[in-house]
């Protein structure tokens, strides 16, 4: 049974300079109607989550969620599945550092202006930012990484730092950890404290 994992293989494979065909023939057979465009596997991680915890099967919807390898991918594959490619909606998730990329790729391939959902920083301080820094820590505690979390912030370069600077900067010194924790953190949210970017990335899929 075809599924929307061989679509996204598919994308990755056009975008690497392959055929799109199988892309075309797969959009078509799937119903792909939106492409969300997300700068890495920890980022569609923390989609994947968000829909399960809200019920939403986004491949039932037509929604793929493609992870890019890098935000200066962005037009790369804005062209390949937008207005100017297979005509898909286009919406994404990014960094504030990384606006500047979005905002030109989207606008190249002819994507609507409000489709572009930023974080203040990165998702990662975002979660954390509505989780609070204490529930952060019992997720650590929970996962099993808890003694790491505390050698980690009597580090010399982590002394003057709040413990949300540590926290992010925590989830990424560790090849996996950003993936991992993602899912787990968005799993621990409760329902009225979803990040903003997130959150109105989701409504945005609504209409």
């Amino acid at each position: 049974m075809v599924d929307m994992k061989a679509f996204q293989d598919a994308v990755a494979r056009w975008a690497a300079g392959g055929p799109g065909e199988p892309a075309r023939q797969l959009a078509d057979k799937l119903g792909v109607r939106t492409a969300v465009l997300l700068e890495g596997l920890s980022d569609l991680a923390a989609v994947e989550a968000l829909a399960a915890a809200r019920g939403r099967d986004l491949a039932a919807e037509g929604v793929c969620v493609v992870s890019m390898g890098g935000a200066m991918s962005v037009g790369r594959y804005a062209g390949l599945l937008g207005p100017t490619g297979l005509g898909l909606r286009l919406t994404g998730l990014c960094d504030e550092r990384e606006r500047g990329f979005y905002e030109r790729g989207l606008a190249r391939a002819r994507a609507r202006a409000d489709a572009l959902h930023v974080c203040a920083a990165d998702l990662e301080d975002e979660l954390i930012r509505a989780l609070g820094t204490a529930k952060v820590e019992e997720v650590f505690r929970a996962e099993g990484d808890f003694r790491a979390w505390q050698t980690f912030r009597r580090q010399p370069a982590q002394l003057g730092r709040s413990p949300h600077q540590q926290a992010r900067r925590f989830l990424g010194t560790k090849k996996g950890r950003k993936i991992r924790y993602g899912r787990l953190l968005v799993e621990a949210l409760p329902p009225d404290r979803t990040p903003p970017p997130l959150d109105t990335l989701f409504a945005h899929l609504h209409t």
